[in-house]
């Protein structure tokens, strides 16, 4: 396989298409963030990207304080979901059938998506929100009947407003990366498809609703990247090399971030982990054998924004110290987790 042409191709695609596409390498799974009133045009375009970028099947569940267990496990089931190998093949209707008489279709089997993007689950119950946890952990899902098992190329989209809570401790934890999508930069694959449909007459919804199978996707064109290619992308991952200045500055950030004063938890081992896995899944997407400090830097940004926990100016360590709360309260008035890794890269010297 031509790995220079792939990397062409990878350098193509959009912060969101290649947000989805290191998880699919990684194995794991992302929360894409926009603001409230793009939400839905972000929803429309991830399930263009599903089907036309990757070729894979998807499914949306919207959920709210609301939703259940049962409505959770079924939201993300799709029928006849691509890696069981189901087909359609008709079959005799009973032993005792004749030559001539009818025949009927095998029911469809219904499997977990490859793709399941999830709105509004930090609004679910802690319930529902332990379930998706599970979900991450064992990649299966129990419903009454059955059990399901997801596919190997599975992704779990969590897609947040700004304005949304966080999700419950061990699950956010569990989340891969974060990304945010500035909706100024636009939805490619959406204006692409409104004009599509446009030219056709169609609507919309037609085409963004419709659960592609890996081959070709919903605009008749094969999809940008095969199932075979992702492997191999992930496999240049794992090979990648990691010198000793590089890890050591992989792990300056991680000692900074965890003695920020700002920070009062989400620098977690499996944080760290999923820190040292990004930065070999980056590598391959630029052409590299090796581990750079930019790549460290660049995976910082989407690992820990989404865990990092501000502290209370209650719980600011220096108050241990005789330090005054209402300077340490203007002190963190306004910080964000984006903040304290921007200030802790500034902090930490970079390898030459």
């Amino acid at each position: 396989m031509d790995s220079s042409k792939l990397v062409e191709r990878v350098q193509e695609l959009t912060d969101v298409e290649l947000a989805i596409l290191l998880s699919l390498i990684a194995d794991q799974h992302c929360i894409i963030k926009t603001e409230e009133a793009s939400s839905a045009s972000l929803e429309e375009e991830i399930q263009l990207i599903a089907s036309n970028v990757f070729g894979l099947s998807h499914t949306v569940l919207h959920c709210s304080n609301s939703t259940t267990l049962e409505d959770f496990s079924d939201g993300i089931l799709v029928d006849a979901a691509p890696d069981y190998g189901l087909d359609e093949k008709e079959v005799e209707d009973g032993p005792d059938s004749v030559q001539g008489s009818p025949r009927r279709k095998r029911p469809r089997s219904r499997g977990i998506a490859n793709i399941v993007i999830i709105t509004g689950l930090p609004m679910a119950n802690d319930q529902v929100q332990v379930q998706a946890l599970e979900l991450l952990r064992t990649r299966r899902i129990f419903t009454h009947t059955s059990v399901h098992t997801a596919p190997k190329m599975f992704v779990l989209v969590i897609l947040n407003s700004s304005a949304d809570p966080r999700l419950v401790h061990h699950l956010n934890d569990q989340i891969f990366i974060s990304h945010y999508h500035d909706p100024e930069d636009g939805f490619a694959n959406l204006e692409q498809g409104s004009e599509w449909v446009e030219d056709d007459r169609a609507s919309l919804s037609s085409v963004v609703r419709r659960s592609a199978v890996q081959g070709p996707t919903s605009l008749g064109r094969p999809s940008l990247f095969a199932e075979a290619e992702i492997r191999h992308l992930a496999v240049l991952g794992h090979n990648v090399t990691v010198s000793a200045e590089a890890k050591s500055y992989l792990q300056n950030i991680v000692t900074f971030l965890r003695m920020h004063r700002a920070v009062g938890g989400g620098v977690s081992p499996r944080a760290t982990q999923h820190f040292d896995r990004l930065v070999k899944c980056l590598a391959p997407l630029h052409g590299l054998e090796f581990v750079t400090p930019s790549l460290v830097s660049l995976a910082a940004r989407k690992i820990y924004p989404h865990r990092i926990a501000i502290s209370s100016p209650e719980n600011e360590r220096s108050m241990q110290y005789g330090s005054d709360l209402a300077a340490i309260a203007l002190i963190l008035e306004g910080v964000r987790p984006e903040d304290v890794v921007e200030d802790v890269l500034e902090q930490v010297e970079v390898p030459l």
